[in-house]
């Protein structure tokens, strides 16, 4: 009887080991889909790699940028796309997408929005925070009040230079609700310096 042997591989087969080995799983994904697509003389070699790497490339940064979302505590994403400048007209629109140039960052400058209650503060501060998330930048969130709970506990557990190194460590540091102070000693001498409704962002 004659031994018949296993025929080799196909070299999509080997592709689709490589792909597993490389933990590329959206590449794996469209890999099938790019080939037909190949095959029917639709695209180049070059052009089949191009897309296979495109799309492993933006599920990667898709789940860098949901990564460090949540990492900064920002869970609701609110973008500079979707905030209503008309039902803002005295804001400047040309500041604000400067800001979101994001160069304030690299010169250590803070950022202030003031105004009342509803007029798309926290909105602003958190779409900076998102285009910073997507420029590789790390970023935390906080409120003014969850700060000085924070600090104070670190502060009776002497543990306060930590704490506000822990602070100081992300590109951009967003304290929202600078208004609400919890009535501590701490807070009444942070309240001296700021009294305006104010979302801050800053290094």
């Amino acid at each position: 009887m004659s031994a018949t042997l296993d025929p080799m591989p196909s070299m999509i087969d080997r592709i689709r080991h490589d792909l597993v080995g490389l933990k590329m799983p959206r590449a794996l994904e469209a890999l099938d889909h790019v080939v037909r697509r190949l095959e029917h003389g639709e695209l180049s070699a070059l052009e089949a790699i191009d897309i296979l790497l495109s799309e492993e490339l933006a599920l990667r940064e898709n789940s860098r940028i949901k990564t460090a979302l949540r990492m900064g505590r920002l869970a609701a994403i609110k973008t500079l796309a979707v905030f209503d400048f008309i039902f803002q007209p005295s804001l400047d629109r040309d500041r604000i997408f400067t800001l979101a140039q994001l160069g304030f960052i690299d010169r250590h400058e803070a950022v202030y929005f003031l105004g009342p209650p509803g007029t798309g503060k926290s909105h602003l501060a958190t779409a900076l925070g998102f285009e910073a998330v997507k420029a590789g930048k790390s970023v935390y969130f906080t409120t003014l009040p969850d700060l000085i709970g924070s600090l104070a506990r670190s502060e009776r557990e002497e543990r306060l230079q930590e704490r506000i190194r822990f602070f100081c460590r992300p590109s951009l540091l967003i304290v929202d609700e600078i208004r609400y102070l919890p009535s501590s000693k701490a807070a009444q001498t942070c309240s001296s310096s700021s009294s305006t409704p104010a979302t801050s962002a800053a290094r």
